[in-house]
């Protein structure tokens, strides 16, 4: 009766950490965080504003931005930002190429993995 009771717990804690395992790793996806950003608001203390999302799902151009007519002020030239450091509505320090951000990133968590210098 103990052994039985014995074999139940170790099987316990071993699906118990196979759960805190899988949790930990689909909580660092393979999509790195991004920011729709207009890269033509670049300013050299802030970074790049950063503007509603849905100027960068729509109406990709062949250059791989967004041209989106935003009344008034004309077109704006959006774009996903990846990995950036995030300040009152400014977005710098990241990348606009996707690839780059999963590579810097290990597993698409901010700041986990090596960078490799």
């Amino acid at each position: 009766m103990a052994e039985t009771r014995r074999r139940l717990r170790s099987s316990t804690v071993v699906l118990g950490g196979m759960g805190v395992l899988a949790a930990a790793l689909s909580a660092c996806g393979s999509d790195p965080d991004r920011r729709c950003v207009d890269r033509d608001s670049y300013d050299y203390i802030n970074g790049y504003k950063i503007v509603a999302d849905r100027n960068c799902s729509s109406g990709t151009s062949s250059s791989g931005t967004n041209r989106k007519k935003t009344g008034k002020s004309g077109a704006t030239d959006s774009d996903w930002y990846y990995d950036a450091d995030v300040s009152g509505g400014y977005a710098e320090h990241g990348t606009f190429s996707r690839s780059e951000a999963v590579d810097r990133g290990g597993f698409g968590c901010s700041g986990s993995g090596s960078g490799g210098g």
